[in-house]
């Protein structure tokens, strides 16, 4: 039973995340899964692109809070190209014990509330 690591968390975050925005049209131009690199995703929709930083959360942080310098910074990258940015924060736990580590071997929850804009 392996405590699942940061780059993991991420990966299982990005999934959760891509498997909305595919479900609501998005057309992936770019995906980016390596940790510290922004934006994750660059995806078009109505002939629109949007930048999504996602970021895995785990209990007891909340997933609604993100770092604001890092979210301004992608915005202005995203407005050079006349781009909407989104935050994505997916919160995970342990669904046997919230306190206890995510691994290999037991399930989890989300908590998971969608994209929010940065204006």
């Amino acid at each position: 039973m392996a405590k699942l690591s940061e780059q993991e968390l991420h990966q299982l975050a990005m999934n959760i995340v891509g498997k909305e925005l595919e479900s609501h049209g998005f057309e992936f131009l770019a995906v980016n899964s390596k940790l510290k690199k922004n934006p994750q995703f660059v995806a078009l929709k109505d002939k629109k692109l949007h930048f999504v930083v996602v970021r895995a959360v785990t209990y007891p942080n909340s997933p609604k809070e993100y770092d604001i310098k890092l979210l301004e910074k992608v915005k202005n990258h995203a407005d050079k190209f006349e781009a909407t940015t989104f935050f994505a924060g997916v919160g995970l736990a342990n669904s046997n014990d919230y306190d206890q580590p995510l691994d290999t071997d037991s399930d989890y929850v989300v908590n998971y509330h969608g994209l929010t804009p940065i204006d």
